[in-house]
């Protein structure tokens, strides 16, 4: 190892990061309590450290320095000097080869060692460990220079223009598990990027007439050590390594322009890709996590300390959270978002936990820090911006309480349409609400309906065919003895446990997926599709599959029994239905307004035909309504709910002279009577566990 080579120059603190040019390549490391930064240059196999550089200047808290002659494609990472005193918050090792966080990609895995500790394992974290970990720790990799897409101000490209909020649905996917088992795919390509964008996927996502793929984390994640140790995966990718650069095993080919060709795929079909980022913690754990970059370049600004320094604050349930009340820190989440919309056109973001985020020291404030610095972003708060609005600390569920600007997933939502199918009492009032987009949560502040990201199943928890063929969550190839994933489930296996060849229930199954789903589809705001459930995906029951890399989380593309088939094809018109009518997705909050002489945009009916009255939303037996929306034009729809297990009679409201009801979409499919495209002017019984749309003419 040299360390004279290379001559070595001030620079400029003005970048973060290793940032090229014509001749050489600047390093710029934030660390405001470092006495030292190195700079550790590494051959191209990556294992034999070439040259150690230590950075020259310090100003405004940025260690920096320009070494002429290098070229993108330069491996690298850095070690960090400073005291070791755990019980300051300092845990500053330079045995430790540290991960750039600026880095935009990543050459290597992480090789599991006791070396990756700060400390001796099976020690006290207060003694330092001096093993040194490069041979084992991922090399940064010199890039080009960023091409930047998207000018700020223009987040979308000029041939794509997105669908507004109201016509949005999501499709939350796995860049693997969407294309990894299917055959018509290159096998090369399968579980990629480049996979994600062929032909046949994108074919797949147009028909099924989604607007937009939420994808799970692509940001560099790595196996925990205690997945390894029991031979299981990170599949989910909630561990986050690396904000810039993308997870390798998702290119085929190792480059990254993949991301790019994908996405333009998707644009050019008209499809948006929103990324789900992890910002509110990293993959370095609590106290006794190995030290892999932020920890060793500066715990104690990186991350949110306990009132013992030597511990972490953790609202995350991940060991720690990010300190994204320091300034620097949070440049550098959003100087990580706007790489991703700049450099590879995303279209939007979910933010994982986002009330960590959110969180100006232990208190939510929808005027935080973070919130504040992308709603003024000229780039940033031009995209989609979604907030899964809990985390683990005090005052957790803040769902609604986020800015303009903003949309929430909706758990409620996900909540009590569950509990509704199944029958649970009291349940009549929280649906109608969830039905016209949680109006109590989200009108304020010139919020819309779009606001409320609505859901019945995500990545976590059961998929829609196991919510009603499980009773009980089936975790055990997680081998954590079933003790993890959550136990309230709101689900029934009508019967049986698991798979049945009882044509009885397969078709009480089907029932209530189908009322569920065209619930979702029925509700104002914007649904989200669990990747599957439109094609009767299982998991086994398993509700927490975040380490199943295998057939169980997977998509299939073939083999679906006819009940799935059906299902698929009911799906695919349900989204084309709502695309196509207004009144299922106004812009705005609907609140029983005038639309004309004696009608309103809302009324709530009763089998009887009568207005609901305050005390039949009290009546906890109340398992059955109507809704009927109308607007100034003359259209109405009367959606007809019953979650009794028996059917139910509703008398038909009255339509302008001449006017009669037609069924448009009836979930039940086994009872006898009049189906789809027959035209009522009376009564219609409603079978158990089923739900009738209908249109018709008010005026």
């Amino acid at each position: 190892m040299s360390r004279s080579r290379y001559r070595v120059q001030a620079g400029s603190p003005a970048v973060l990061g290793a940032n090229a040019d014509s001749r050489g390549v600047n390093f710029a490391l934030y660390s405001a309590n470092a006495s030292r930064v190195e700079l550790c240059l590494f051959g191209p196999d990556g294992q034999q450290e070439t040259a150690r550089i230590a950075l020259p200047e310090f100003t405004d808290e940025v260690w920096h320095g320009y070494i002429p002659g290098l070229k993108p494609g330069q491996l690298y990472g850095y070690r960090v000097h400073g005291a070791y005193s755990p019980e300051d918050g300092h845990r500053f090792n330079p045995h430790k080869l540290l991960v750039d966080p600026y880095a935009r990609e990543l050459r290597g895995d992480v090789q599991w060692n006791d070396a990756h500790f700060g400390y001796v394992v099976g020690g006290d974290d207060i003694v330092m460990d001096e093993r040194d970990s490069a041979n084992f720790t991922p090399k940064c990799v010199v890039g080009p220079k960023p091409r930047v897409r998207w000018k700020p101000r223009l987040p979308f490209s000029k041939r794509f223009k997105p669908k507004t909020w109201d016509q949005t649905v999501i499709y939350e996917a796995h860049v693997k598990g969407f294309t990894k088992l299917n055959a018509e795919i290159p096998e090369n390509l399968r579980g990629t990027f480049a996979g994600l964008g062929h032909p046949k996927a994108v074919d797949y996502l147009v028909k099924l007439g989604i607007t937009a793929v939420e994808l799970l984390p692509v940001q560099c994640f790595f196996d925990d050590r205690y997945l390894v140790e029991k031979q299981l995966k990170n599949y989910w990718g909630y561990s986050t390594l690396c904000y810039f650069a993308p997870a390798s095993h998702y290119l085929s080919g190792g480059d990254v322009d993949e991301i790019r060709v994908a996405v333009d795929a998707l644009h050019a079909a008209g499809i948006e890709v929103i990324l789900d980022v992890v910002y509110n913690h990293t993959c370095e754990g609590n106290h006794l996590g190995p030290t892999i970059s932020f920890r060793g370049i500066d715990n104690a600004s990186y991350y949110k300390l306990a009132d013992e320094p030597r511990f972490y604050y953790d609202t995350t349930g991940c060991g720690n959270t990010l300190n994204v009340g320091n300034q620097r820190v949070l440049e550098l989440v959003t100087s990580s978002l706007r790489h991703w919309v700049e450099n590879y056109g995303i279209d939007g973001f979910r933010f994982d936990l986002a009330t960590s985020l959110a969180r100006d020291g232990r208190s939510f404030s929808p005027d935080s820090s973070f919130l504040s610095a992308v709603r003024q972003d000229p780039l940033l708060s031009n995209v989609r911006l979604i907030a899964e609005s809990w985390d683990l600390g005090e005052d957790s569920y803040q769902v609604g309480n986020f800015p303009p600007g903003w949309a929430e997933w909706n758990g409620r939502y996900r909540d009590d349409v569950r509990s509704f199918w199944l029958g649970t009492d009291g349940m009549a009032a929280a649906v109608s609400g969830a039905l016209l987009g949680s109006a109590d949560m989200f009108d304020r502040r010139g919020r819309k309906p779009w606001a409320s990201i609505n859901f019945l199943t995500a990545h976590d928890g059961f998929t829609l065919a196991d919510l009603y063929a499980y009773n009980e969550k089936h975790n055990e190839a997680n081998k954590e003895d079933n003790n993890d994933g959550h136990n309230d489930n709101r689900s029934w296996n009508c019967g049986h446990e698991g798979p049945t060849d009882d044509e009885n229930i397969l078709a009480l199954r089907d029932r209530l997926r189908r009322a569920a789903m065209a619930t979702l589809l029925f509700s104002q705001g914007t649904p989200m599709i669990l990747m599957g459930d439109e094609c009767g995906r299982s998991q086994g029951g398993n509700n927490n599959a975040y380490c199943q890399d295998n057939e169980t989380t997977w998509l299939r593309w073939t083999e679906h029994n006819p009940h799935d088939e059906a299902f698929l094809e009911f799906t695919k018109r349900l989204i084309v239905l709502r695309a196509d009518t207004s009144l299922l997705h106004r812009d705005h909050f609907l609140h029983g307004s005038s639309v004309g002489k004696q009608m309103k945009d809302v009324i709530w009916i009763r089998a009887d035909g009568k207005t609901m009255q305050p005390e039949d939303w009290t009546n906890d037996l109340v398992r059955s309504f109507g809704l009927m929306l109308c607007d100034r034009s003359g259209d109405a729809l009367l959606l007809l709910f019953n979650a009794h297990t028996e059917g139910v009679s509703y008398e038909l409201p009255k339509l302008a002279k001449n006017e009669r009801w037609q069924i448009v979409i009836y979930t039940d499919v086994g009872t006898e009577g009049p189906g789809e495209g027959a035209e009522l002017d009376k009564a219609f019984i409603i079978a158990g566990r089923s739900l009738g749309l209908m249109k018709g003419r008010w005026r």
